[in-house]
């Protein structure tokens, strides 16, 4: 056989391994094709909240409704009759993105 064919088939010897060895190494790890772990798509519940439930914008902590003992902060005024128009929809919502708002004084 002559060098070359030699050498290549040695070089396509080791690279077949090499791959073989990558695909082993992947499908072992249960990356890739593996079902995600638990909690990645479920949202962790009790994050303070940091965004308008209305158009998502930074809250300003002098604008909020108190709602059902639950303090609801806004990004800007025009958001709070927005909210109060459906405002168990809203929450439905930060609850299911695992924020849980804090409790208005008092509670009411």
């Amino acid at each position: 056989m002559p060098p070359c064919i030699t050498l290549r088939s040695k070089a396509m010897k080791k690279v077949t391994i090499t791959i073989l060895a990558l695909v082993m190494a992947f499908s072992l790890s249960g990356a890739g094709w593996a079902a995600p772990p638990p909690m990645m798509d479920a949202p962790l519940a009790g994050k303070t909240q940091v965004a308008c439930p209305v158009q998502h914008g930074k809250i300003n902590k002098d604008l909020y409704v108190d709602y059902k003992g639950q303090r609801i902060y806004f990004c800007c005024k025009e958001c709070i009759p927005i909210f109060n128009k459906n405002p168990e929809a809203y929450l439905k919502r930060m609850e299911q993105e695992g924020v849980t708002p804090e409790k208005s004084p008092g509670g009411k």
